[in-house]
């Protein structure tokens, strides 16, 4: 069971029907634990209906979008040793909060445990699947799954530790890839992060969402960690991979524009990773450049 050792961290806006759909499941589930959703400022009656029918949810409910701090703000409270992430568009199957707690118990060094996601309604595997599967990263014999070097936020659990240690999630990144800072960090802070084929997630990709805004944070978040963890020179060839499996777009331009823009605080932040992050990071290079998943094209 993962009752006492597990919290459900929720952030979400205007996404009231598929919040209440996974709240229904999420406080249904036999291992389970408590719930915290925190609203984006929602103006779809998401706060008023999270009170009506699911009383047992703690609900924070913020005055402005918070973006991916509102994860923040929810270990804040949770109180337990460790805190699954659930997006307000995904579910984890039963037994599987208990499985990444278990795994969190057993191996003290494994900062995360990152789940295999099936995308509804066919259940196939995300695209993301066979990166995090055949992960080049090396690692120790012991881990309990593929090491990796990156996370889905809302298919991923967390030792609340880890993640306070080296401060969650970047408050400049706001949302969309703004894991791949986080999960550096927490390699860099010493921490193994893990995939595990047996801990499992649906997704049912929400229609409410802005693609191009997605797209121009994401290129946006991606330059920015390159250029904050990796050297010159690593960082301006990813840079130009990253750009060249972008469209040439107004999306890719503004995403330029604002990632020139943030300059300043990338070099007041600035910290290179150890040379064997680094060596891992450019293992991950072949498979990041042949992955459908990258194209910034969404």
């Amino acid at each position: 069971m993962s009752r006492g050792r597990v919290t459900v961290a929720v952030i979400t806006r205007n996404r009231r029907a598929e919040l209440e759909r996974t709240l229904a499941h999420m406080t249904a589930l036999p291992d389970g634990g408590p719930v915290i959703v925190v609203d984006n400022a929602s103006s779809d009656g998401t706060a008023a209906a999270v009170r009506e029918n699911f009383p047992q949810v703690r609900l924070v409910r913020s005055e402005r979008n918070l973006g991916a701090i509102g994860r923040n703000v929810a270990v804040g409270l949770a109180g337990s040793p460790y805190v699954a992430f659930c997006d307000d568009d995904t579910c984890w199957e039963p037994g599987s909060l208990a499985r990444a707690a278990d795994l969190l118990d057993a191996y003290p060094s494994v900062a995360s445990v990152t789940g295999r996601c099936l995308v509804e309604p066919g259940l196939e595997e995300d695209p993301l699947t066979p990166e995090l599967r055949e992960s080049p990263v090396p690692g120790p014999a012991w881990l309990p799954g593929r090491p990796v070097l990156g996370v889905l936020a809302g298919i991923t659990m967390f030792r609340t530790a880890a993640f306070e240690q080296v401060g969650g999630f970047d408050g400049r990144m706001w949302f969309s890839g703004e894991e791949e800072l986080l999960a550096l960090d927490l390699a860099a802070a010493g921490w193994w992060m893990c995939w595990v084929e047996d801990v499992v997630v649906r997704h049912r990709p929400s229609v409410a969402r802005d693609s191009a805004e997605r797209r121009r944070l994401g290129i946006r978040n991606t330059l920015w960690t390159q250029w904050l963890r990796r050297p010159v020179r690593s960082a301006l060839r990813r840079s130009l991979e990253v750009l060249r499996s972008a469209p040439a777009d107004a999306t890719t331009a503004a995403a330029v524009v604002d990632a020139v823009r943030g300059t300043p605080w990338v070099l007041r932040r600035r910290r290179v990773v150890p040379p064997d992050i680094e060596a891992a990071l450019v293992l991950l290079e072949g498979p990041q450049r042949a992955s459908k998943a990258r194209r910034y094209i969404g």
